[in-house]
This record gives C-alpha cells, sequence and structure tokens, in this order.
C-alpha cells in the first residue's frame, strides 16, 4: 500500500506516492528517481546517502521518510544551480577527488553542510566532518583539498579553478 508523501526537495514540493515504510533514500531514488544519492550499504555506516535536511547532513538510508516532511531536503542535485556546478561539484572535478564517483555525493552534502557553518575549517575539522563518509578509491587527500579550494571560492567569490590556480603557483615557488 502506497501513501502520498509531500517533500520539499531541492526547493520543489513534490508528491510521491511510495510505501509507508521507506526511507528517505528510497523515496528520493525510487520514487523520485533521483539517482544522485547512493544506495551504499543501507545501515547507515558508508555515507554513500548523504543528504541535508534543512541544511544539516543526514544519513537518508536509515531515516523513515516521514522524518523528512516539513523540513528542506538538499541532495546532490540540488546544491548546484542549473548548469552551473557548486564550488564544491567544481573543486572536487579540478582537484581530481572524485575517482570512481560512488561516495562524492554524499562527501558533497557532509562537506556543504560543514562549509554553511564553517566557512574556514582545518583540516582537521574537514576529516572530522567527512569521517562518517568512506571512500575506497582515495587517500582523502585530494578531497580534503577540494574542500579547502571550495571554501576559499566560497568565501572569496572566485571560481574554484582560480583558487586552485593561485594555491598550484603559489606552492611552486616554495623553497
Amino acid at each position: 500500500m502506497h501513501t502520498i508523501m509531500e517533500l520539499q526537495v531541492n526547493g520543489d514540493r513534490r508528491s510521491v506516492g511510495v510505501p509507508s515504510h521507506y526511507t528517505l533514500l528510497e523515496t528520493i531514488r525510487y520514487g523520485l528517481g533521483m539517482t544522485g544519492s547512493k544506495q551504499g550499504c543501507d545501515k547507515g555506516d558508508c555515507g554513500a546517502c548523504t543528504v541535508l535536511r534543512d541544511g544539516e547532513a543526514v544519513l537518508s538510508c536509515i531515516m523513515p521518510v516521514q522524518e523528512a516532511i516539513g523540513h528542506e531536503i538538499t541532495t546532490v542535485e540540488g546544491l548546484g544551480e542549473g548548469s552551473n556546478l557548486h564550488p564544491l561539484q567544481d573543486a572536487f572535478d579540478l582537484t581530481g577527488g572524485a575517482q570512481c564517483g560512488f561516495c562524492t555525493p554524499g562527501i558533497l552534502c557532509s562537506a556543504y553542510s560543514l562549509l554553511t557553518s564553517n566557512p574556514e575549517p582545518s583540516r582537521k575539522q574537514i576529516a572530522r566532518a567527512l569521517s562518517g563518509n568512506l571512500c575506497r578509491c582515495t587517500g582523502y587527500t585530494k578531497i580534503f583539498e577540494a574542500v579547502e579550494v571550495a571554501a576559499e571560492a566560497m568565501r572569496t567569490g572566485r571560481s574554484s579553478a582560480e583558487v586552485l590556480r593561485d594555491q598550484r603557483s603559489t606552492e611552486g615557488t616554495k623553497p
């Protein structure tokens, strides 16, 4: 038996009929057809399903869909505006922070949550904020670099490409 759920997703009010036992992730992926958020462990261990609920990173695979009603849900598809990438998405692309890409949507949402509350995080703060997101392809260095680039881009209004170019040219001049 399906229940009609009224959700606010990526700025749009959406009605979707899903079984009442569905999680937010199942509703997003299978009810709304938005496949950016990944279904990994289904236990809240890997972070691939991370989305934002009122700007806070949450694990959508263990959240009953009813807990999303009345809240703004933002998925990785909602970070950018139209065809314009969010500085985080751009920085991940430019730094090679995304390898296979499976974990990337969850990491982007976790990083977004961090940067909206702390626009100038330390490397340690970034590592802590992303500690619930597992990546099997990288050693996290490029992921942390991407978050640092995006943080500076968001603070200064420059593009991620400009920030990265300046950082790399400065590194080339160090003794």
